[in-house]
């Protein structure tokens, strides 16, 4: 039998949580690179994260009370609002106080200011959304070990179907 190269006989390991109670409620609208969108629709999103370590000895040992609260702080605070991509070319916001007045790819919005959500994107899709995720999470999870190797961060819009950063 061949030997592995040493590379591929050192141990990674991987953490992940996905549970049902990791999700949120909203709606969105996902914007197009021809400047058409959807319509506005709801999804009930889920988040998992996974972490590879390369140690998982006692001495190494990672809190999941962390990982887990900063995923149910996100969820509380994205539950029930409408997400609104702040970076989109085709968004155009023509008032934000009491109510935010929005033009998305031509079309006039009104909503009341606290059931919208404007964030630092530049579209509300899964693969959008994955990435900020782990942006927020990156340096609050790599504060947990210095044996994390890498964080990855799964949203799904229905089971099945998502995308992964």
């Amino acid at each position: 039998m061949a030997r592995l190269p040493y590379a591929a006989r050192v141990a990674r390991h991987r953490i992940s949580i996905a549970r049902e109670q990791y999700k949120f409620s909203c709606a969105h609208m996902t914007v197009f690179p021809d400047g058409s969108k959807e319509r506005l629709h709801g999804h009930n999103y889920m988040i998992a994260l996974a972490l590879d370590v390369d140690r998982v000895d006692l001495a190494a040992m990672i809190p999941f009370t962390t990982i887990k609260a900063a995923l149910a702080e996100l969820c509380a605070a994205w539950k029930e609002h409408v997400l609104i991509a702040a970076r989109n070319p085709h968004l155009v916001i023509l008032r934000d106080d009491k109510e935010l007045e929005l033009t998305l790819c031509g079309e006039r919005y009104v909503l009341p200011r606290s059931d919208a959500l404007l964030l630092p994107i530049d579209n509300i899709s899964v693969e959008a959304l994955a990435a900020h995720i782990a942006e927020l999470l990156r340096d609050r999870i790599a504060r947990l070990s210095s044996h994390i190797r890498m964080l990855e961060v799964t949203v799904e819009e229905v089971p099945g179907q998502g995308a992964s950063c």
